[in-house]
């Protein structure tokens, strides 16, 4: 779907890890579409830039970041919450946080690297999707990870990582099914509400400009070019919830 016919006006969407590779493209189509973009990261002096750029080239200011640590829960509801108070709602949670570690195999890999992709991959989901839930359900509004197949066909060399991912799946499909329950309950009080969704976006890898250039005679098989992961998020929120809420989409090959 061209996101050009997306109309997201209104619309509040949060990109959290928004200065990772998949950030920048994120934010500049979700602005075009029309939505009011929260980018949310750990480190100013990468989210900065990113907020700027997504301004400048799409004008009107519609693009604002947040900077605060999502694997402290304690200070990601607070910020969050602020987030809803302030601009009165929100519409989606796109979660781009990201993070990969190889391994040496089942014995010889380090759990180290277990503890960095649980955190990365898991905990900040955990914790920023608690945050918004409530307000999700409101609005209706999107819940939207990128994973992997290695979710449901992991390598022993990468075990760690598969393993995040595939609990990154679970959580939010355990979302998906909170998101259900909450639409069943309006449909049987009558009540007349949009329903939320929460999605699963596969890949097998992302591609940038940047690593084109680098790497002109390299042919990245396989790998999905950021520009079409934020085609295919932003395109999210102009399919019905009941076509999306507990699926994996894929762009892998």
């Amino acid at each position: 779907m061209s996101t050009s016919t997306v109309d997201l006006s209104g619309k509040v969407v949060l990109v959290a890890g928004a200065a990772g590779a998949a950030g920048p493209p994120t934010l500049a189509r979700l602005v075009e579409a029309g939505a009011t973009v929260v980018a949310i990261d750990n480190d100013a002096s990468r989210l900065d830039p990113v907020v700027a750029t997504a301004n400048e080239t799409q004008g009107e200011g519609r693009a604002q970041g947040v900077v605060v640590d999502l694997l402290e829960e304690g200070a990601t509801k607070p910020a969050l919450t602020a987030v809803r108070e302030e601009q009165g709602r929100i519409d989606g949670l796109l979660h781009l946080v990201g993070g990969w570690r190889g391994g040496k195999g089942i014995v010889e890999s380090d759990l180290a690297d277990w503890e960095l992709m649980q955190n990365l991959l898991v905990r900040t989901l955990q914790h920023t999707s608690r945050a918004c839930h409530d307000a999700l359900v409101e609005s209706g509004g999107r819940l939207a990870i990128i994973s992997t197949p290695q979710a449901q066909t992991p390598g022993a060399k990468n075990a760690s990582y598969a393993a995040a991912k595939a609990a990154a799946e679970t959580w939010t499909l355990a979302v998906a099914d909170s998101f259900a329950a909450a639409a069943k309950a309006a449909a049987e009080e009558g009540r007349d509400a949009e329903d939320a969704a929460a999605v699963i976006v596969q890949i097998k890898a992302l591609l940038t400009d940047a690593m084109k250039e680098e790497r002109p005679d390299r042919k990245f098989p396989g790998y999905s070019h950021v520009d079409d992961v934020a085609a295919e998020l932003v395109g999210l929120f102009a399919l019905p919830a009941a076509d999306l809420n507990g699926t994996r989409r894929s762009l892998a090959p």
